[in-house]
């Protein structure tokens, strides 16, 4: 299913329900950021997902980076919370949501890199090479603020 992300859009459709959702920062030791390339929308992005019933937001966070990337990963704070009404994400199904999304910092603990249904590529990128990729601007800023010292310590896994 392909999705369209509008942003400031004053054309985009009207959301119909807010979701849910996580994205991860996560560095490996030589502070190369774990990027994936989306197979819904061919954007490259920090890795994330929609929570799923019955979950803590701490497995969202593990499910979706392992699902994606392959790389286990143990979440360690919160980078930002976020949920512009500016940012709507149509569906080729109909659906169209607003997120409420949280940005945690995660840290490798295993696994191996590799693709899914959900990225065609996933890659440890240096920070100097993340200008060229194609990011959104709503995932360029979580990215942004995923540098910066600012963190709120996460404690329920």
């Amino acid at each position: 299913m392909a999705r369209t992300d509008h942003y400031n859009d004053p054309n985009a459709p009207k959301a119909t329900n807010i979701v849910v959702a996580v994205t991860a920062f996560v560095q490996d030791d030589q502070g190369r950021l774990l990027m994936i390339r989306r197979t819904d929308n061919d954007l490259y992005s920090i890795p994330g997902g929609a929570q799923d019933v019955g979950e803590t937001i701490g497995h969202t966070v593990v499910r979706e980076i392992k699902e994606e990337t392959g790389i286990d990963v143990d979440p360690t704070d919160i980078i930002g919370v976020y949920s512009d009404p500016a940012h709507v994400i149509s569906y080729t199904d109909g659906e169209v949501r607003q997120e409420f999304s949280i940005c945690f910092r995660a840290q490798p603990i295993g696994g191996e890199l590799r693709t899914s249904n959900e990225s065609s590529e996933v890659h440890w990128v240096a920070r100097e090479d993340l200008e060229a990729l194609n990011i959104h601007p709503s995932i360029r800023l979580r990215i942004e603020h995923g540098f910066e010292p600012r963190t709120t310590p996460y404690f329920a896994k």
